[in-house]
């Protein structure tokens, strides 16, 4: 069994309870899942109650502005779930740097959903489509597909390498955490720290949905100039969860990524063993319904970076290392402006994912559980139906209805793996996307 704070309890493989959550982005929680298990006044006491260890799981270094930790009171110390460890391949999870000579990562591509196939788990049904950067010095990203049809069973996880931006399109997961539990459906997101122990395990299946890997610097809500401090994603609709705890003997199985290296240790009993803990290190879940957008309400078409939900920085100013961007449902009331996305090369490269309906600079192709890539200074933009439907539009307040589409979007080239190459449901034709699209120059004065 499973033991939850205020004495609940669900059985191991998931069950039906609903978890509960602390709001607040970055906030410093407490929470404990038996009366007096956490400390006060001080994070080290000769001696813990309930005779647990007192642990401190680090994501920032010590010396950092503001250090990000958070102290865990458990079961057994983390070395215990540490033994000899074996290495294990998952040859479908790539990580940079990972150039493949046998793919071109030059072009503007675009993918059909990856079909689901079964048996598969969070670690075996990762399907890595790009890498960027190096996972070596703590820069760059990698972006996957997930396809889970089984839970993880007496199975655990954690990446030494990088936080997991975790985006659903179908179907829902439950991570159970060393930290609590998160139940995660399609509209929204997860963000699983860099060392968190968790598990994974199937509510309703199949599953399918976006994973960006972050190697870099954490994700952070972006600075908002001046549109001030309000609109945009707002700090009290992110959730991080209640302390929970398992104290189960069983024979279990611990898997490590490690500067792109799995590796996994057996050991007789579950790591999910905190019953208390503080700090501001935790997983969380956001609501992408709750996400306000912001535009223009007279003219002009302003920068997609005003869509941005969560960056994370990079050592260049003003250029991230990922930044995680939503185009959801809103309304278009620019005069006399050509309202989709403009034809554009930039130096960021955009790794874009369809959650639900239709991009409206795409009406054709660009589906649900599909993805597209155009990489840093390659020109793309609307095809021409798009193009042409909005240069003719009647230009009223207009509802872009039933859509939602997200972007990685970092700094760092992405590079194609051998399965986004030629494995995964390629659309070959996307490039001729925009071979329609006519001469429409006339030296005439005032003509359009």
């Amino acid at each position: 069994m499973t033991k939850f704070e205020s004495g609940v309890t669900i059985q191991a493989d998931g069950g039906t309870t609903t978890p509960g959550y602390m709001p607040g982005f970055g906030n410093d929680f407490e929470t404990e899942a038996l009366p007096g298990a956490l400390p006060q006044g001080m994070n080290s006491p000769q001696k813990c109650e309930y005779g647990l260890y007192g642990e401190q799981l680090s994501g920032t270094a010590f010396t950092d502005v503001r250090p990000e930790r958070t102290w865990c009171y458990r079961i057994r110390p983390s070395v215990k779930h540490s033994s000899r460890y074996t290495r294990i391949d998952l040859p479908y999870w790539k990580t940079a740097p990972h150039v493949p000579e046998s793919v071109t990562s030059l072009g503007q591509y675009r993918w059909d959903p990856v079909p689901h196939e079964d048996g598969l788990t969070w670690l075996t049904g990762m399907r890595t489509m790009t890498t960027a950067g190096d996972v070596n010095t703590q820069v760059g990203m990698a972006a996957h597909v997930y396809l889970v049809t089984e839970s993880m069973t007496d199975s655990y996880f954690y990446s030494a390498d990088s936080e997991l931006l975790v985006v659903p399109q179908e179907g829902r997961l439950r991570f159970a955490t060393e930290l609590g539990i998160i139940d995660l459906a399609p509209q929204e997101v997860a963000i699983l720290p860099r060392g968190l122990v968790y598990r994974v395990e199937v509510l309703d299946g199949p599953c399918r949905g976006f994973v960006c890997e972050n190697y870099g610097q954490k994700f952070e809500l972006p600075g908002r100039g001046p549109i001030g401090a309000n609109c945009m994603a707002n700090p009290r609709d992110f959730k991080a969860p209640v302390a929970a705890f398992e104290d189960r003997e069983v024979p279990s199985t611990l898997t490590i990524k490690w500067c792109g290296q799995f590796h996994e240790t057996h050991i007789g009993h579950s790591p999910l063993d905190v019953v208390a803990w503080h700090g501001n290190y935790a997983p969380m879940k956001y609501d992408l319904k709750t996400y306000c957008p912001v535009g223009a309400i007279l003219f002009d078409h302003p920068d997609p970076s005003i869509f941005t939900v969560l960056t994370a920085p990079s050592a260049v100013p003003g250029t991230a290392n990922i930044d995680f961007v939503l185009f959801r449902e809103r309304w278009m009331v620019a005069e006399n402006t050509f309202r989709p996305p403009w034809y554009h090369k930039n130096v960021m490269s955009e790794l874009m994912g369809n959650i639900y309906g239709q991009y409206d600079a795409k009406p054709q192709g660009f589906v649900p559980g599909g993805m597209s890539l155009h990489n840093m200074m390659l020109p793309h933009g609307p095809d021409r139906e798009a193009f042409e439907k909005a240069s003719n539009a009647n230009l009223g307040p207009d509802k872009l209805d039933n859509t939602m589409s997200f972007m990685f979007e970092t700094r760092f080239p992405q590079h194609l793996t051998e399965f986004a190459g030629k494995e995964a449901p390629l659309q070959d034709d996307y490039i001729d996307c925009w071979d329609s699209l006519e001469k429409k120059f006339d030296g005439t004065p005032g003509r359009k």
